[in-house]
């Protein structure tokens, strides 16, 4: 599919403040959640509907981040945690770019809320 990626808005039944991160989340997962969720509540675009989006996101980082030590633990090469972490490197990316989590998805202009956001580069 090609064309113009749609421009997020403010929305006004925006989630308003940060809510916990479900407690089935991973520990990998919960930190994302904490690491992303303040910057986007704050840029308010994000709807109760959309919390699946990012629980998603989080899952999959948390996961690429679980293979990852399995891999760098593991005494040889497994191919299907290779094609586990990609997967979810994959799907991590793309909930990203939905998310305006991506520099590219954040230098949009409805994205930006006073012309810099790097708190999610920290």
């Amino acid at each position: 599919m090609k064309g113009t990626k749609p421009q997020l808005v403010i929305d006004n039944d925006a989630v308003d403040r940060v809510p916990q991160a479900p407690g089935w989340l991973s520990k990998d997962a919960r930190a994302e959640w904490r690491r992303v969720m303040p910057a986007l509540v704050k840029r308010r675009i994000l709807t109760r509907a959309d919390l699946g989006s990012v629980e998603n996101y989080c899952v999959a980082i948390g996961r690429v981040r679980e293979v990852e030590r399995a891999i760098q633990a593991a005494d040889a090469i497994d191919p299907a945690l290779f094609r586990m972490q990609d997967k979810a490197t994959t799907t991590a990316r793309q909930l990203a770019a939905e998310l305006g989590l991506t520099p590219v998805s954040r230098s949009r202009p409805s994205i930006r809320d006073d012309g810099d956001d790097d708190s999610l580069l920290a």
